[in-house]
């Protein structure tokens, strides 16, 4: 399976690194792909450095005034022209979606792809990654909107709110009927 992460490429303490690290090592380990923003700083690079360590395969998707901050020797580095082209070819190179803690960016990235799945533009699983608790606030926030009425399909039909890499990975694999 291709899995999405969407993240930040800024510098994080452990309390997010470790938890990111752990999945990445996990969705190694499973045989998935990891397909993700390319850069080779900060939490994307923990990602990536983890996957590649436990074999995994890497595509990166970067976008034009990013890359010089591409990563060296993925398996597959794309580079588009701008963010919106990156999203689409980042969903349209994915089975599953996971989004771990990020900025504005990666809350663009999470909001989009929920549209998208509302919409029914795509069926991929949609995991947050709730890491220390992060996403506590956005749960909150869809869950408001979904007790009165923005959502036209149950918010666990939207998106699956994980606390661990473990649970994550557990959801997205029996979600595409891996055991």
């Amino acid at each position: 399976m291709n899995i999405c992460v969407f993240l930040s490429a800024a510098d994080l303490d452990d309390r997010y690194t470790g938890p990111a690290r752990e999945f990445a090592e996990l969705l190694a380990k499973g045989g998935h792909t990891l397909v993700w923003g390319g850069s080779d700083t900060g939490l994307m690079k923990v990602v990536a450095d983890a996957a590649q360590q436990a074999g995994g395969r890497l595509v990166g998707v970067s976008v034009e005034f990013l890359a010089h901050k591409a990563r060296p020797g993925c398996d597959e580095m794309i580079t588009t022209g701008d963010l919106a082209e990156r999203k689409a070819e980042m969903l349209a190179r994915s089975d599953a979606i996971v989004i771990m803690v990020g900025g504005t960016g990666t809350l663009d990235e999470a909001t989009e792809i929920l549209e998208l799945k509302k919409h029914g533009l795509h069926t991929k699983p949609v995991v947050l990654l709730n890491t220390a608790g992060f996403y506590d606030g956005l749960k909150q926030q869809f869950r408001r909107m979904e007790e009165e009425g923005f959502l036209p399909l149950p918010l666990t039909e939207l998106v699956f709110f994980a606390e661990d890499g473990v649970s994550a990975l557990a959801y997205l694999e029996e979600a595409a009927g891996i055991q």
